[in-house]
């Protein structure tokens, strides 16, 4: 028996998935950070470029001289996250979408819809379902500040949401590595409207896999009142639950409905009020802009395939939006004939879609990309440590045997 160690919880948490950390990693991202800065004509982004240059590389520095992961973590998350948002907020610098944001929550305020009727310029759209505006809602009422920045607000949403869609357990390592991850850390500094709609995404799917129907409803309800790519998280969601309820059809089917319900009244009475208030604009704004068919183009023109078919290809945005359907129509398919059957199959299953939708839309960025992200890395992050438990299942089978067979003898 001396030669068998019972694992203890220290050795349980080294046995989740190890999440990138070391040295290499900070210097990887130190590196982009530099490239970023160089090369991007937006004024935030340089900012955040020279700033978070300088945090993964000292991060890089203390992981090389074998400080643990945890103090790089912290010392790449100030530099890549805290650093550059305190000088952008000093400053009075943001994306385009915390103006967007702000100002539809003004409108919305005062007009009874977050969007402007006659939009000419891109500035002036608002790509954005109603529900959207609610981060812009401090500023709007207490007035410009740092304390009522959106990008404040969307950040919390963001936090809160991933990490109360994780196991208790994984609720401080998982949290810091993607905040100091490259591609969550420009939006959380800078301003990114798709980091709250992400984070509600996980927490959806999280409770969907605890059975919770309704709450995985009014999660993605939520979701789906910001933004369109939230909403291929529901049927997803749908297809978890109607597999993951022990084999019983009618209770997963029940347990779906409910979902379902709970999901579209959320959004509805989220979005319908505005949405009704000014039809047009609502239509000219969510549907026409993203899709390119206003006369002011989106600002949205990463050369991935879809925009590179719909602006090099004659008829090529036609052709981007069929491979875009395709696209929904296999991630439907694949969902009616292998559905998840954990929570974290389904967040690969929806990072998937949504990378394939990435990848067709004729208006995309490369921002888009912290969508199938933060899937992968909830999914990862919540793996349970297997293997300890088993070897510790194993050594006491081997520690009551020869009790067992004395019992025996002994009769």
């Amino acid at each position: 028996m001396a030669l068998f160690a019972l694992p203890t919880s220290p050795d349980l948490r080294r046995d989740r998935p190890a999440l990138p950390g070391d040295a290499a990693w900070w210097a990887f991202c130190a590196a982009t950070a530099l490239v970023l800065g160089a090369f991007s004509s937006l004024g935030p982004h340089r900012v955040w470029g020279a700033a978070a240059a300088l945090g993964y590389t000292a991060a890089a520095v203390l992981a090389a001289r074998g400080r643990g992961p945890r103090t790089a973590g912290t010392v790449a998350v100030a530099g890549a996250v805290l650093l550059p948002l305190l000088v952008l907020l000093a400053v009075d610098r943001a994306q385009l979408e915390v103006d967007v944001v702000a100002r539809s929550a003004g409108l919305l305020l005062s007009e009874g819809t977050p969007y402007l009727e006659r939009p000419t310029v891109p500035e002036d759209f608002n790509p954005y379902l109603p529900g959207m505006a609610a981060f812009g809602i401090p500023e709007a009422v207490a007035g410009p500040g740092p304390l009522t920045d959106p990008r404040l607000w969307m950040g919390a949403g963001f936090l809160g949401a991933f990490a109360l869609a994780l196991p208790a357990g994984a609720r401080r390592e998982a949290p810091r590595w993607l905040a100091a991850c490259p591609l969550v850390a420009l939006p959380l500094a800078v301003g990114g409207v798709d980091l709250p709609v992400a984070g509600l995404m996980c927490l959806g799917l999280a409770r969907a896999g605890q059975g919770r129907a309704g709450r995985a409803g009014l999660a993605l309800g939520v979701a789906a009142a910001l933004k369109w790519t939230a909403w291929p998280a529901v049927p997803v969601a749908l297809a978890l639950l109607a597999t993951a309820c022990g084999g019983d059809g009618r209770r997963g089917s029940r347990a779906a409905l409910r979902c379902g319900l709970a999901a579209l009244l959320t959004a509805a009475v989220l979005v319908l009020p505005a949405a009704l208030r000014d039809p047009g604009a609502f239509r000219t704004h969510v549907v026409d802009f993203p899709l390119g068919l206003t006369g002011a183009v989106s600002s949205a023109a990463s050369p991935l395939p879809g925009h590179l078919l719909a602006t090099r290809l004659p008829g090529g945005r036609t052709l981007a939006l069929l491979l875009l359907g395709v696209s929904a129509l296999l991630l439907a398919v694949s969902l009616l004939v292998r559905p998840p059957a954990t929570a974290s199959a389904a967040a690969a299953r929806l990072a998937l879609g949504l990378l394939l939708a990435i990848a067709f839309m004729p208006a995309t960025r490369f921002g888009y990309l912290v969508h199938p992200l933060v899937l992968a890395a909830w999914a990862l992050a919540r793996q349970p440590p297997a293997h300890p438990l088993r070897i510790r299942e194993r050594v006491r089978d081997l520690v009551r045997e020869p009790v067992r067979r004395r019992k025996q003898d002994s009769r």
